[in-house]
C-alpha cells in the first residue's frame, strides 16, 4: 500500500488555502498541519482540511520540528519566503514556495546554493511554467521563431483598489508593489520561455506611496546578453485584466494571449506571414499543488526553480533601482550563480 505524504500550509489566506485545497484532493497527499498568525485563518483551515487541534499552528518553525512532515508550502508575505523556506531546507522538507522566492537577490543566490546541494526539493510557485501555451512556446521557440531579437510583455489589472489596508501595499511585507506581485509571473515567463539572460534594466514607475516602494505602473526596458531587448509594461491600475506576451526573432514570431484570466492562447507567425494556431492540451499539465506532491513523492525537476526565480529578483530589484535613481542597472547573473555555486561547495562539505 502507498503511503500518504503529509503536507503543511504555512500561511492560509486565499492563495493558501488554494494550494491547501489541491493538496487536499490529490492521492497521495494530505494537509497534516497548518500555520497562520491569524487565529481566524488558522482556525478556518485546520476545519476545512480536518487537521486536529495539536497540528494547527501559530510558528513555522514550530510546525516543522513537530509534525512530521513530507512536504512543506509557503504562501506567505513575500518578505517571509526566505527565511522560511531556508528553515525547511535545512530540515530536509521538500517546499513548494509562492512567488517571488523572495525580494533580495543575495538571498535568491543562496538559495538556489541550497535547493542544489542536496536531494530536497524546492518548487517556485510560477503556475505557468504548467501552462500549455507558455510550455509549447518555450519548447518551440527554436525552431519557429530563432533567436529572439525583441520582445514585448504586458499584464494590466485592476490590483491597487483592493490592497488598501492589505499586506500586499505594505512594503516591508511584499517588497513592492505591483511588479513584486502579478508582475513576477510577468517577469519569469519572458525570462523563462526566452532562455535570454538579463544584462541590464531602465525602469520607470508610478508609485501609490510618497515612500516611492508600492508601484502601480512600471515600465521597463530590459537588454540581454544576446543584444535583443524587452519592452515590459506592469500595471495594478487599469479596468482590465489582461496579458501578452509576443515574441520576434529570425524566423518568425509568437504570441501567448489571455483576457480576464482566461486560458492563454498561442501562435505562431513565420517570416512568410503564415499564422499557425496549435493544439494545446489543456489536462496534462497538473495542477502546482499535483505536481509537488508528485516531486514530493518521487524526487525530480520542479517545473520552476531556484535559479529561475533568481533571474526574476534580479530584473525586478534592478527595476526599482533604476526608477528611482533614473539610471541604467547592469545586471551580473553569472557571477550570482558563481557565487551559488561556490556556496554549494560549501554546503557539501559542511555535510
Amino acid at each position: 500500500m502507498s503511503r500518504t505524504h503529509r503536507i503543511g500550509i504555512t500561511g492560509t489566506g486565499g492563495l493558501g488555502m488554494h494550494l491547501g485545497r489541491g493538496i487536499d484532493e490529490t492521492d497521495g497527499a494530505e494537509v497534516a498541519a497548518v500555520c497562520d498568525v491569524s487565529d481566524e485563518n488558522r482556525a478556518g483551515a485546520g476545519e476545512a482540511f480536518d487537521v486536529p487541534d495539536a497540528h494547527r499552528y501559530e510558528d513555522h518553525e514550530t510546525m516543522l520540528e513537530d509534525a512530521d512532515l513530507d512536504g512543506v508550502a509557503i504562501a506567505t508575505p513575500h518578505t517571509l519566503h526566505y527565511d522560511q523556506t531556508v528553515a525547511a531546507l535545512e530540515r530536509g522538507i521538500d517546499t513548494l514556495c509562492e512567488k517571488p522566492l523572495c525580494t533580495d537577490v543575495d538571498h535568491a543566490t543562496e538559495l538556489v546554493a541550497r535547493a542544489e546541494a542536496g536531494e530536497t526539493v524546492l518548487m517556485v510557485g510560477y503556475q505557468r511554467h504548467l501552462d500549455p501555451a507558455f510550455t509549447t512556446a518555450r519548447d518551440a521557440i527554436e525552431a519557429r521563431v530563432g533567436e529572439p531579437t525583441y520582445i514585448t510583455a504586458e499584464i494590466t489589472q485592476d490590483w491597487i483598489s483592493g490592497q488598501d489596508g492589505a499586506w500586499r501595499s505594505n512594503p516591508d511585507l511584499s517588497g513592492g508593489g505591483q511588479l513584486y506581485d502579478t508582475g513576477s509571473h510577468l517577469l519569469d515567463v519572458v525570462l523563462w520561455t526566452t532562455g535570454l539572460t538579463p544584462a541590464a534594466v531602465d525602469a520607470q514607475m508610478h508609485f501609490h506611496d510618497e515612500a516611492e516602494r508600492v508601484d502601480t505602473h512600471a515600465a521597463l526596458n530590459v537588454t540581454f546578453e544576446n543584444g535583443a531587448v524587452a519592452s515590459i509594461s506592469v500595471s495594478g491600475d487599469t479596468h482590465r485584466t489582461q496579458e501578452h506576451l509576443h515574441v520576434w526573432g529570425e524566423r518568425g514570431s509568437l504570441y501567448v494571449d489571455s483576457e480576464d484570466w482566461s486560458p492563454a492562447e498561442l501562435a505562431f507567425v513565420d517570416e512568410d506571414d503564415d499564422y499557425y494556431r496549435p493544439h494545446l492540451d489543456r489536462w496534462n499539465g497538473g495542477s502546482k499543488a499535483e505536481v509537488f506532491v508528485d516531486l514530493v513523492a518521487n524526487g525530480g525537476t520542479p517545473p520552476a526553480t531556484a535559479r529561475d526565480a533568481l533571474a526574476v529578483t534580479a530584473v525586478t530589484e534592478a527595476a526599482y533601482e533604476s526608477a528611482r535613481t533614473g539610471e541604467t542597472v547592469e545586471l551580473d547573473l553569472e557571477g550570482a550563480l558563481e557565487r551559488a555555486s561556490a556556496h554549494e561547495r560549501e554546503l557539501h562539505t559542511q555535510h
